[in-house]
C-alpha cells in the first residue's frame, strides 16, 4: 500500500482538493493499493471544513469531496506516509521544519512536465486554476506509481 499525504498551509483548500482528486483518480483507475490523506503546516484552520470554493470546483468537475476537517502535520507523518506532497515552496520548507529533512517530501507538481508551485486560491480566489494544477499533479504522480 502506497500512502500519500497532501499538504498545504491550512488544509482547507489545496490539500483536501488534491486528496479528493487523487482518491477519485485512484478509484477510476481501479487502484486499491493507494491511500490518500491531507494535512496543514499551520494550526490556523484546525477542525474547519473544506473551503466553499474547493467544494464548488470539485462539484463542477464531478469529483466527490472526501469528508474532511483540517488537521495539522505531525512529525510521525514523516514515517507513516511514503510521499508527503506540498503545494508550494513555503509548504515544503515548513514540512521540512516539522518533519526534519526527508527524502519523502516533494512538490505535487514535481512529477509534471513543468514543476512549479500551486497558487493558493485563498489569496488568488481562482479555484479553477488551482484545480487544473492539482489535477495535473495528481495525474502525473499516479502515472508513476
Amino acid at each position: 500500500m502506497t500512502k500519500l499525504l497532501f499538504v498545504c498551509h491550512g488544509n482547507i483548500c489545496r490539500s483536501p482538493m488534491a486528496q479528493s482528486v487523487m482518491a477519485h483518480l485512484v478509484k477510476e483507475r481501479g487502484r486499491s493499493d493507494i491511500f490518500v490523506d491531507s494535512a496543514a503546516t499551520s494550526a490556523e484552520e484546525l477542525g474547519n471544513p473544506v473551503h466553499p470554493g474547493t467544494r464548488r470546483v470539485l462539484s463542477a468537475h464531478g469529483i466527490p469531496l472526501i469528508p474532511h476537517h483540517a488537521r495539522q502535520l505531525r512529525r510521525r507523518d514523516g514515517t507513516e506516509y511514503d510521499l508527503l506532497l506540498g503545494m508550494d515552496s513555503a509548504n515544503l520548507r515548513n514540512m521540512a521544519r516539522i518533519l526534519g529533512s526527508s527524502e519523502r517530501i516533494h512538490g505535487l507538481l514535481d512529477w509534471s512536465s513543468q514543476p512549479r508551485d500551486i497558487a493558493d486560491p485563498w489569496y488568488t480566489g481562482d479555484f479553477e486554476v488551482t484545480f487544473q494544477d492539482v489535477l495535473e499533479g495528481c495525474q502525473s504522480l499516479l502515472d508513476t506509481l
